[in-house]
């Protein structure tokens, strides 16, 4: 009986990974394999973790390239050369490309720190979002696991689960809650991916494994 391949996934990553580092804790070499971690910033801590787990590491420099597209298509190619069958930007904070979208249909996944549609688009990134959580004064946020499409966080929603607003809150208190939860959303949809569970039909996606 033979055993079935993992499927392989790149991660792109801008900053810090911690994103990144849940997917090697929980989801490497067991649902799926990390074949490749590449930045926008070479300076991005997320290279570390992936070199201290072994994953090839790459970082791009943007100002090397004289167009968005012309560095989307130097990243696809790095992903197609290890054979990467899902794309996951883990606070990857660089807008990818039509190109990019294309080249990987439903097969790219991003996190996002709020319940999109709120807070999410153009500008709606990082501690941004949560001052604009308190700035709105709405009693709950959380965090968005969805497949990108060509438009800012437009993409069908995979998972989403929420936290309290609390009167005493920061946009710092904010992101470690969110934080916590982006780290169990993000495996969970690449677990549901590398298993074959998702299913897209407009900006429905259906998770085989909820309805067994």
């Amino acid at each position: 009986m033979s055993v079935k391949a993992l499927k392989k996934i790149g991660v792109l990553v801008s900053g810090g990974g911690t994103n990144f580092q849940s997917l090697i804790d929980t989801v490497h070499q067991k649902d799926g394999e990390i074949a490749v971690v590449i930045s926008n910033n070479r300076h991005a801590f997320g290279l570390e973790r992936g070199e201290t787990a072994g994953i090839p590491a790459v970082a791009i420099n943007p100002k090397g390239y004289p167009t968005n597209e012309a560095f989307d298509q130097k990243v696809i190619e790095i992903l197609q050369g290890y054979d990467v069958e899902l794309v996951v930007l883990a606070g990857y904070m660089k807008i990818i490309t039509p190109e990019f979208v294309k080249a990987y249909p439903n097969a790219i996944i991003n996190i996002h720190p709020a319940l999109i549609p709120s807070f999410c688009g153009a500008g709606f990134y990082g501690m941004h979002v949560h001052q604009a959580v308190i700035d709105y004064g709405v009693k709950v946020t959380g965090a968005t696991v969805h497949f990108v499409n060509e438009v800012a966080d437009g993409g069908p929603v995979i998972f989403q689960e929420t936290v309290a607003v609390e009167d005493d809150d920061t946009p710092e208190s904010i992101q470690q809650k969110v934080l916590k939860i982006e780290h169990e959303l993000l495996p969970k949809a690449v677990k549901a991916f590398c298993h074959d569970q998702l299913t897209v039909a407009g900006r429905l996606v259906k998770n085989k494994a909820a309805s067994n």
